[in-house]
């Protein structure tokens, strides 16, 4: 077949998506594939065939999003995208977006302030523990054999289900069931960029050799199962989604970078995602969970796949719950930031996997492990930058236990203290014959991400590895003893936010505050891949039906849940409504009433955990809403310049991007001395109520609200107010400072943070 019609051979083509907005209804599926391949007919010279037309054609979207990706040079993109009726063409990058990657609900459900059985069970038992809720998973596939997923005791799938459940290899329609609904699988772009599947390394079908999808699906609606755990019996429980019954559809968008270690993070490219949206809107999903993201470029509106996607299942009452990312503790890295998105970041819970480490003078460092030590042993103890092989090694790198450098004369039978935390770092202690490693982190986090080592390995706090080395240092004969690890509940404080949670302000638009809340998200236990092994390195042939992950791609499916929860209780609510009664009923203060804190041990901000940490049996009763609708979100995209549906018009007035109805208030260049804006607010609470105001206004600035009292005579019933924000003896400065105002009852606190800057 060829292409001579298109290009000369020395240009190159890529994949690229053409977004041409939504469906109208009337043409049929055969139509619209004709019509998508017009726009390739256009580019191509005379003398190219209709075949070799289509056989550039990659993906026709012909369910609700209307558009194609195609095999294009970057010139034919150029042309395309000024064609009539196009919205946008990208190249649909395959390196761009990645995944984030028991005992949580029972946390949650503490952090409540009420009892379990008052508050988690009353909400599962008035959700139909989300019986008739379908929520959608973006991922890598799923592991369906795992006692998550049976359907024992579950009704017949809903109605209202138009998916279907794709066959494939070691894949077929018997893996699905009352709790699998579905499933499908998204190669055509990734095979357009790198050529077919190495079937080697992972499966033609939806099934799971990664365990990222399982994890997160099961995270969202696993069944509950009792004593579950990781490898060594670590974190031993019941296992349990968020909303056991609730039903599971699973888009395998995500697959292994070619010719690089399956250890590395997958690749899930965008126009393979937009074809999963455009199933899912379909087949009739009421939530999407999606754990994949990236740090978003000043394109983002217009060529991420996921904002897009996100904004057409929106316009269907679908809610969409994405992790915020796991780039931080940098500033300006908070992912999937579009104000319809409910972004989620990521703290800990009140476990910790406590291995401590006793030296030989008695003095004891805190450790953490979910590495099996099997019993204590009194060792002789050595830094690795003192047993090193001579020339293998510079002043930089001396230390840092790399490939190949310990000596084996120096290190066999020893405990070897290495300058860096890593799977690397283990197993080259391992290599040199020592008996145990000493991972120091090389920050002053308060949070350790545990890691199931092959080899006998406890991690320790910065400061700690700080006091092992002086004492090495110190000590002619320096021994240490390692404790067996165990898990222990009830740490505080708690939570604290994840050290890898993506951080605001906002990127794209600082006036969008981001991420939305916060959720669990460091060391959970969940369901995982059977092809896979905890560590996914080839030296690990573990095989683990659970395993602890940490990361957004964790917190995120725990929000989903709750979201699917609340859709079963309140049908009727709007994508918005869903996100404010979460956000505005979340706390930003841990578990013994303190202000939440960073891994840093320092106050946490709005740019961290958003509103706060969600909870959950509060969000069904939230009292009042900050609503918003398609059409709102339109036009806020107006106040960025850009339109995504080409039957919308921007009016002449454009609203300024503060004033999007959003439950909470971010405005990045105050402009002056004062600005205004509005927000409207839904009584969902009771008939006849009264919400008296309260504000603490950022350092350097005034908050007035007017009116101070709203007073609401039935259901539904709306009341508008005016935000004014003056600044007071601060200085011109992209600093942000925070603030909160909350509107209140007696019984319901509808609580919204406020972030101000006064220039951008």
């Amino acid at each position: 077949m060829s292409l001579d019609g298109f290009v000369s051979c020395s240009e190159e083509r890529k994949v690229y998506v053409v977004y041409l907005g939504e469906h109208n209804g009337e043409k049929t599926l055969k139509e619209i594939e004709d019509h998508h391949c017009s726009f390739l007919h256009s580019v191509k010279s005379t003398a190219t065939s209709k075949e070799d037309v289509k056989a550039l054609l990659v993906h026709s979207y012909k369910n609700v999003i209307n558009g194609f990706s195609a095999l294009l040079t970057p010139q034919e993109a150029d042309m395309i995208s000024g064609m009539e009726g196009v919205i946008s063409v990208f190249h649909s990058d395959p390196h761009n977006i990645k995944p984030h990657t028991t005992r949580s609900w029972d946390f949650v459900s503490l952090l409540e302030g009420t009892s379990l059985i008052n508050s988690r069970e009353e909400l599962l038992q008035n959700a139909s523990y989300g019986e008739d809720i379908i929520v959608g998973v973006m991922d890598s596939g799923v592991w369906p054999e795992s006692s998550s997923f049976n359907d024992e005791g579950m009704g017949p799938v809903p109605k209202s289900w138009k998916g279907i459940c794709q066959e494939g290899v070691a894949f077929n329609a018997s893996h699905c069931n009352r709790k699998l609904i579905g499933a499908r699988y998204y190669l055509k772009g990734y095979e357009a960029q790198f050529g077919p599947l190495n079937e080697t390394r992972d499966f033609r079908s939806p099934r799971d050799v990664d365990g990222h999808g399982t994890h997160t699906a099961s995270t969202v609606g696993g069944r509950r199962v009792a004593n579950a755990s990781a490898i060594g019996g670590f974190a031993t429980g019941t296992a349990t989604g968020g909303a056991p019954n609730v039903r599971l559809a699973i888009y395998k968008v995500c697959w292994p970078i070619p010719n690089r270690s399956l250890a590395e993070t997958n690749i899930c490219p965008f126009d393979d995602i937009f074809a999963a949206f455009d199933d899912a809107i379909a087949d009739g999903v009421h939530v999407l969970s999606i754990s994949l993201g990236y740090i978003p470029e000043t394109t983002y509106y217009t060529q991420d796949t996921i904002a897009i996607g996100s904004l057409n299942a929106v316009k269907k009452n679908i809610v969409v719950a994405c992790s915020a990312g796991n780039d931080g503790p940098t500033p300006s890295t908070v992912g999937n930031v579009a104000p319809w998105i409910i972004t989620v970041g990521a703290s800990s819970i009140d476990r910790v996997f406590s291995s401590p480490i006793m030296l030989g003078n008695g003095m004891i460092v805190e450790g953490q492990t979910v590495t099996p030590i099997k019993k204590r042993r009194l060792h002789p103890l050595v830094y690795a930058g003192d047993v090193e092989i001579n020339g293998t090694t510079t002043s930089n790198t001396s230390g840092l236990c790399l490939p190949g450098t310990l000596s084996r004369n120096l290190v066999r039978g020893r405990v070897v203290l290495c300058g860096i935390d890593g799977i690397v770092a283990s197993m080259e202690v391992k290599r040199a014959g020592g008996v145990a490693a000493i991972l120091p982190l090389t920050n002053t986090s308060t949070e350790i991400p545990v890691t199931p080592f092959l080899y006998p390995t406890t991690v320790a706090f910065l400061d700690g590895g700080i006091t092992i080395l002086t004492y090495i240092q110190s000590e002619k004969n320096p021994t240490a003893t390692l404790f067996p690890g165990k898990t222990l509940i009830g740490t505080k404080p708690a939570p604290v936010m994840a050290p890898i949670t993506s951080k605001g302000p906002n990127r794209i638009d600082p006036n969008i505050l981001k991420p939305d809340i916060t959720a669990p998200g460091l060391n959970i236990l969940a369901a995982w891949s059977e092809a896979s092994s905890p560590l996914k390195l080839p030296e690990d042939r573990r095989v683990v039906e659970y395993n602890l992950q940490t990361g957004t791609s964790m917190s995120c499916p725990h929000v989903s849940a709750v979201i699917a929860l609340l859709k079963s209780i309140h049908p009727d609510w709007s994508s918005a409504a869903i996100r404010s009664a979460l956000m505005t009923t979340s706390t930003p203060t841990n578990m013994i009433g303190t202000p939440i804190t960073n891994a840093a041990g320092n106050d946490a901000n709005p740019f961290e955990y958003g509103a706060g940490h969600f909870r959950p049996s509060r969000a069904v009763d939230p009292g009042l809403v900050y609503d918003a609708t398609y059409t709102d979100y339109l036009l806020y995209l107006c106040s960025q310049n850009i339109n995504l549906d080409s039957s919308f018009s921007c009016p002449e007035k454009v609203p300024e991007a503060s004033n999007l109805n959003h439950p909470s208030l971010a405005i990045a260049n105050i402009r002056g001395s004062s600005r205004t804006v509005t927000r409207v607010v839904t009584n969902v609470g009771k008939v006849n109520s009264t919400y008296v105001l309260a504000v603490r206004s950022p350092p350097g600035y005034v908050v007035d609200i007017v009116p101070k009292t709203l007073h609401f005579n039935k259901l539904g019933e709306k009341r508008q107010f005016n935000i004014t924000l003056t600044t007071q003896n601060v200085e011109m400065t992209n600093e942000f400072s925070f603030g909160w105002y909350t509107w209140s009852d007696g019984v319901h606190v509808v609580r919204s943070p406020i972030a101000v800057s006064s220039s951008a």
